[in-house]
């Protein structure tokens, strides 16, 4: 044990150094990765709520919603091919983060990143002049790519720029422009819904350029992560990074463990398979089960469809665009409550109030509904108690944009280690997107078969993964990212699975690395 950093188990390594400017910028810049991911989220429910867009693509849906069909306000906007419209991106997500996970760890963050917003580039332009459903499907697959890119690297980015005490507030600006981008699409949709003609929707589609130029031309003049620079094996270039990031000449400690990990990373061929070992079981568990139950709070049912959702409780188009702004303005908000405290009050403590309080929202919410609606799907909603559904839909907003929204993304990318953490942070994006996917292809069905029901549905799910994060989930609050093994050698359950060859005598040694 001679010659190596002797660290007692529990206690946690303190790097020197400060948030520089410089390192505030480049996260700041990554994170407008969110952007495209948020556009996208939210342009995509107020264009299939404009008469102009269903009468050219979807003329069916169209016919129900003004009731020559069906009256049922559950089913008027079942439709698989409107379904698909929506849900493509986010299989194209899915399979496209496989893919982004290889050159993530070969290439670095930045290519991946710009990559990325080239790809969403090309999506935005195809949907903007779209003429048939089959262009708009086409368009929605190169978005779906961008997404799925984008969201692999962005994440990884922020936790590894960051410095430790702060990583959670920095690595939140993922999220927090993500709702940016469904706020500004809530704004865009409801100011072009008063375009008539085709000119309208097209805006709101093409407009998805904006923010992809933003994320390309801003990650191409990123620096790459110290992590990733000793990946590609510039341990020089690594090191004068973690200076300038840090803002100290002492990064000797911070940078041979950097330089370790990345020995034990590269060691790895298959970093896949290497995961699937008994030593990483908490990070694959967590990689699967976070971001699945992010997606199964059912915000997204919200976020997608909030201009379709309340249109089908009564609201007129431009009432259920304004509605969507005002829940987009929430999101945005309360967003900003998770950045002032998961580094104050750490993950836990967020996770548990969000998950209570949505599990409350979304059962007043589908009472609500079903007291007016009942299982036919005909009946009246009033002014009023219409303006109380919005309120209980906001308190669960609120609740999921400071606890599941944040947090699914920042808990998953700080707790890789860096010889799995492409590979864990792939599986992450594609289980989110997995989910996402069958949440908006199968919502509206599920809302014509559930009725005011599948409120009481995503409640239960809002249950269950409250009652995991207080069994299974530790803090993991101003630990650094390369010793975040410590957190599950200490826990209850997790710790009989942690390899334990590295221990001796209750100690963990980390060697010294030439340098």
């Amino acid at each position: 044990m001679a010659g190596g950093h002797v660290i007692p188990v529990g206690e946690t390594k303190i790097y020197p150094g400060r948030l520089t400017s410089y390192a505030l910028f480049a996260c700041m810049v990554a994170s407008f990765g969110g952007l495209i991911f948020g556009y996208d989220i939210g342009i995509s429910g107020g264009v299939t709520s404009m008469d102009t867009f269903l009468s050219k693509f979807f003329p069916k849906v169209l016919e129900k919603e003004k009731h020559v069909i069906d009256s049922n306000q559950y089913c008027q906007f079942n439709s698989v091919l409107l379904s698909t419209f929506t849900s493509v991106l986010y299989f194209a997500a899915f399979v496209s983060s496989f893919f982004a996970s290889s050159i993530t760890r070969r290439l670095g963050r930045k290519i991946t990143m710009v990559g990325g917003g080239l790809i969403f580039l090309v999506g935005a332009i195809i949907n903007g002049v779209a003429a048939n459903v089959l262009m708009l499907i086409v368009g929605r697959i190169f978005l779906g790519l961008g997404v799925g890119f984008s969201s692999q690297a962005v994440p990884l980015y922020l936790a590894e720029m960051a410095p430790m005490k702060i990583r959670g507030t920095l690595n939140i600006s993922f999220q927090m422009m993500i709702t940016v981008g469904i706020f500004v699409a809530h704004l865009v949709n409801y100011g072009t819904s008063n375009i008539n003609g085709d000119l309208g929707w097209r805006l709101s589609l093409g407009l998805a350029a904006v923010p992809a130029i933003i994320v390309t031309v801003g990650a191409f003049f990123l620096p790459n992560t110290p992590n990733s620079m000793i990946e590609c094996n510039q341990t020089e270039k690594a090191r004068t990074m973690l200076r300038e990031i840090r803002g100290t000449d002492d990064i000797d400690l911070e940078y041979e463990d950097l330089v370790a990990a990345s020995k034990q990373s590269q060691a790895i061929k298959d970093p896949f398979k290497t995961l699937l070992g008994r030593k990483y079981r908490p990070q694959l568990v967590m990689s699967i089960v976070i971001p699945s139950l992010q997606q199964l709070t059912g915000i997204n049912v919200v976020m997608f469809y909030a201009p379709v959702l309340f249109k089908t409780i009564g609201f007129g188009t431009q009432a259920s665009l304004m509605s969507a702004v005002i829940t987009g303005f929430v999101n945005l908000a309360s967003t900003f409550i998770s950045v002032l405290t998961v580094d104050r009050f750490g993950r836990r403590i967020l996770f548990l109030e969000g998950g209570v309080q949505m599990t409350i929202a979304q059962i007043i919410v589908g009472t609500l509904i079903g007291w007016k609606f009942g299982t036919t799907g005909m009946g009246y909603i009033p002014k009023t108690y219409a303006i109380f559904i919005v309120i209980f839909i906001c308190i669960f907003v609120a609740a999921f944009a400071w606890s599941w929204g944040p947090l699914g993304w920042l808990v998953p990318s700080e707790i890789y280690p860096l010889e799995v953490r492409s590979a864990a942070q792939s599986i992450t994006v594609s289980a989110n997107m997995f989910w996402t996917y069958v949440i908006a292809q199968i919502f509206p069905p599920m809302l014509c078969s559930f009725k005011f029901g599948l409120f009481y549905f995503f409640a239960a799910w809002e249950v269950i993964m409250t009652v995991f994060v207080y069994w299974f989930l530790p803090e993991t609050k101003g630990i650094p990212i390369e010793e975040m093994q410590t957190v599950w050698k200490s826990h209850w359950f997790w710790a009989k699975y942690v390899n334990d060859d590295n221990v001796d005598s209750g100690h963990v040694e980390i060697s010294n690395v030439s340098v």
